[in-house]
C-alpha cells in the first residue's frame, strides 16, 4: 500500500503571501485521501479550494483577456492513462470539474462553446466568473499533484490564462506534456510563462527524467536550466509513486506545499 501524498502550487510569481492560501488546499487534499479517497477526487477537490480563492488567477480570480472576456482552461491526468481538458471556456467558475467529467469519455478535450454546451448538458453550474484587471507577467495559476492509498497519481491544473493577451491565446495548462503530465510512477504540473513551458514540452521531459530514476528536484533543476530562458519565470511541481512531493521555481516567489502521510 502506498502512503498518500499531496503537493500543490499557486503559480511561479503569486509570492510567498499567499502560501497559507496554497496549504489550505493541500490540507483539503490531505483530509480526502487520509479517509480513503481517490487520487482524481483529491485533486479536483483541492484545486476546486484554488478556484474560489480570488487571488489566484484561476476560476474566480482569472485575469481578463484583452477584450474584456474571462477565459478559462484546466486539466486532469491520471497515472492509469485518462485525461481531460477544457480550453477558453467562458461562465464556469471551477473549469476543473469539467475537464474531470471527460476522463471516462471517448475524447480528451473541449473548447470554448464546445465545453460551455457540454458543461450545460450535464448540469455543471453556470455563471460569470467575476474576474480581475490584467497586470504584467500574471504567472498565478494553479495545481495540484496528488497519490492514494492505491499509488494511483492525479494532476488537476486550473487557470484564466495570462495578462494582455488575446481571446483565442492557448497557454500550457490544457496541453497535455506542458503544463501538466503523468505517467505510471510519476506526475509533474509546470507554472509560469506558457509560450516557454510549451516549447520546452516541460512536464513531460521532468517526468521522463523522473521515471529514468533521476530524482525530483535533480530533475526539475535540470529542466529549468536547460530547457528554459533565464528570462522566463516558471515553477514546477512534481510527485513520485513514494515519498513527498517537491516544488521549485527559477523565481523566488512560488508558493508551494506538500503532505505526505506518516
Amino acid at each position: 500500500m502506498a502512503k498518500p501524498a499531496a503537493v500543490a502550487h499557486g503559480g511561479a510569481g503569486a509570492g510567498p503571501e499567499r502560501q497559507p492560501n496554497i496549504e489550505a488546499a493541500v490540507s483539503r487534499a490531505a483530509e480526502i485521501l487520509s479517509s480513503g479517497g481517490s487520487a482524481v477526487e483529491a485533486a479536483v477537490e483541492s484545486c476546486v479550494i484554488l478556484e474560489d480563492d480570488p487571488v489566484f488567477n484561476a476560476g474566480t480570480g482569472s485575469v481578463f483577456r484583452t477584450d474584456g472576456s474571462v477565459l478559462l482552461d484546466a486539466s486532469i491526468q491520471t497515472s492509469d492513462g485518462r485525461m481531460g481538458f477544457v480550453i477558453a471556456m467562458g461562465d464556469t467558475p471551477n473549469p476543473i470539474r469539467v475537464a474531470a467529467d471527460l476522463l471516462d469519455e471517448g475524447i480528451n478535450g473541449l473548447t470554448a462553446l464546445g465545453a460551455r454546451k457540454w458543461a450545460d448538458e450535464r448540469g455543471f453550474p453556470k455563471g460569470p466568473v467575476e474576474g480581475r484587471p490584467p497586470h504584467d507577467e500574471v504567472s498565478d495559476t494553479v495545481g495540484v499533484v496528488t497519490r492514494d492509498k492505491h499509488g494511483s497519481i492525479a494532476c488537476a491544473t486550473s487557470t484564466g490564462g495570462c495578462s494582455d493577451r488575446p481571446p483565442g491565446r492557448v497557454g500550457d495548462v490544457p496541453l497535455p506534456g506542458c503544463g501538466f503530465w503523468v505517467q505510471e510512477c510519476v506526475g509533474v504540473g509546470a507554472t509560469g510563462i506558457g509560450e516557454a513551458i510549451t516549447r520546452a514540452l516541460l512536464s513531460y521531459r521532468v517526468a521522463d527524467r523522473i521515471a529514468s530514476g533521476m530524482g525530483l528536484e535533480e530533475a526539475m533543476q535540470w529542466a529549468l536550466d536547460e530547457t528554459i530562458d533565464d528570462g522566463d519565470e516558471v515553477g514546477i511541481i512534481a510527485l513520485g509513486q513514494d515519498g513527498p512531493g517537491f516544488g521549485l521555481s527559477n523565481r523566488p516567489n512560488m508558493p508551494w506545499a506538500a503532505w505526505c502521510a506518516d
